[in-house]
């Protein structure tokens, strides 16, 4: 199961790289071509706009899930073992909530967003807002299994660790451990 996982965010670390690769790539085409030819291609910027967007949307199931979202590192070092897992704990349930409103927000607004078109691509909008969808799925997904693993005491160290922003601490403990 874990080689999967592994596996999914290989893809779509390789799935960023290419929407990053592609929106740089547009834009730098299109101010070749405005510059030099005095014209552009007008489904460059709005497909640049729209891989930034799902850029932007898978890049935060991925920091997420890396824990590389900002923290209070600062007052979660203050604490403890025990301090640091109500804490832990207190912040992955109020991330569930937000991932569920947007989540929630995104899925009522679809079928409005499936009927609109994009000015240029006339692609149905709700591929580009959709992926509100993927975004709350994921984190609350890697929320809800932190907060089981949390409470049924299976978090390690060098998590603790990392949430404290204690990430040369987290490298030691798992370097100790393999």
């Amino acid at each position: 199961m874990q080689k999967l996982i592994a596996l999914f965010y290989r893809g779509l670390d390789i799935l960023l790289a290419l929407l990053l690769a592609g929106m740089a790539l547009m834009v730098f085409l299109n101010v070749i071509l405005r510059y030099a030819f005095d014209s552009g291609i007008a489904v460059s910027e709005e497909m640049s706009r729209f891989f930034f967007v799902w850029l932007t949307f898978i890049g935060a199931v991925v920091a997420h899930h890396h824990h590389m979202h900002m923290g209070m590192e600062t007052v979660v070092a203050a604490f403890g073992r025990r301090g640091r897992m109500v804490l832990m704990g207190l912040s992955e349930i109020v991330i569930i909530g937000c991932s569920a409103v947007l989540f929630i927000g995104t899925w009522k607004q679809l079928p409005i967003n499936m009927t609109m078109g994009a000015p240029v691509t006339m692609m149905p909008m709700g591929f580009v807002y959709g992926t509100g969808l993927f975004t709350g799925a994921g984190i609350i997904l890697i929320s809800l299994e932190r907060l089981f693993r949390l409470l049924t005491g299976r978090m390690s160290d060098a998590e603790f660790a990392r949430f404290a922003g204690q990430h040369h601490d987290a490298e030691d403990i798992e370097g100790r451990a393999s």
